[in-house]
């Protein structure tokens, strides 16, 4: 294989703004828009320069690279803090058990309330793979980088991850949720309020939304249907998330009604199960191919990729390929997870 994950550089925005647009929209973090696209890869330089492992209000960009080809074949993001410029808004889905002595009856409604209860969370998000690689690991390789550089970065995280994953849109990029619900309240559609988004922030629609909780009940059936249910091409992504420990715990997207996943940062599965080591010879990769997730660098220098690792002695071996991806030999240390 010769899929490298590295950090993102300023001549990657040509390469960004094309996957930009070809996400199909609902992309909050990567949005079809070559100014906001600089500014993040501005922003994410200014966080791999900064020396400190602290938690800061950081983004992280990376992107794979065919290194045979050179293309660039897919990027994923990181948020170290969510919520501290502006507040982190979700609907938090709920329900209240009322009765009525008279009726001799019990009624149980289930409620929607705007909440920032994930405010300071880090998150995980911005990953667009190209559709003609989604096969041989591409997209545990985008996805899976991600924890390794939180394990190498811990202090700059916080001890709770969030995943947020696209919800239900129709193939006229319609969000049956926000038509039922947040697009009644404002003069636009669902491709411009997520494009506003993208560029500006969802302050404005905290701004404008009722403050009060919203029963369920007075929603469409469109709407009520695809509450906590990922967009169709993000349902992999949403096994690949509880496998690594990730959870739907009843918040949602407050513009498409996708679930909104979490999990403690210390028992993400990955993070958890990596381990350093010193690469103590170079060999050829067996014929079952990679049997490991391959990290090694440290900031602007981290990269990732699939390879051939075996313990042996007191460090392990790595295969040539792998090493040559990485810039690596023997003495150096990697960082490695089961693939």
């Amino acid at each position: 294989m010769t899929f490298l994950l590295r950090t993102a550089r300023e001549k990657d925005l040509e390469a960004l703004y094309r996957m930009a647009k070809g996400t199909g929209g609902g992309f909050t973090n990567l949005p079809p828009d070559k100014p906001t696209l600089q500014a993040k890869l501005h922003r994410a330089a200014m966080a791999f320069a900064r020396p400190d492992d602290t938690l800061n209000n950081d983004l992280y960009v990376f992107i794979l690279e065919d290194t045979e080809t050179g293309k660039v074949r897919g990027t994923c993001q990181i948020m170290s803090q969510v919520g501290t410029e502006l507040p982190f808004y979700s609907y938090r889905i709920g329900r209240i058990t009322q009765h009525s002595k008279e009726l001799d009856r019990t009624f149980r409604a289930e409620m929607l309330t705007l909440c920032t209860d994930l405010d300071g969370s880090s998150e995980v998000g911005g990953l667009y793979l190209d559709p003609t690689e989604r096969s041989a690991g591409t997209g545990k390789l985008l996805a899976r980088s991600r924890y390794l550089f939180i394990r190498a970065h811990r202090g700059r995280f916080a001890d709770r991850t969030l995943a947020e994953l696209r919800g239900a849109i129709d193939d006229a990029g319609n969000s049956p949720f926000w038509d039922g619900l947040a697009g009644r309240f404002f003069d636009m559609s669902f491709r411009d309020a997520d494009e506003f988004n993208a560029r500006h922030g969802n302050q404005f629609i905290a701004d404008l939304m009722p403050k009060h909780p919203i029963y369920t009940a007075l929603l469409s059936e469109g709407a009520r249907q695809v509450m906590g249910q990922p967009h169709f091409s993000g349902r992999p992504a949403m096994r690949m998330l509880e496998n690594e420990g990730f959870r739907f715990q009843n918040y949602i997207d407050i513009f498409d009604g996708g679930p909104s996943m979490m999990a403690e940062t210390d028992r993400i599965k990955t993070v958890r199960e990596a381990k350093d080591a010193t690469v103590t010879a170079l060999v050829p990769c067996a014929d079952e191919g990679p049997t490991h997730l391959i990290s090694c660098g440290r900031l602007a220098d981290f990269r990732a990729c699939l390879g051939c690792v075996r313990e042996s002695g007191d460090g392990v071996t790595l295969d040539e390929q792998a090493a040559g991806l990485l810039d690596i030999g023997v003495g150096d240390t990697i960082t490695y997870a089961p693939a």
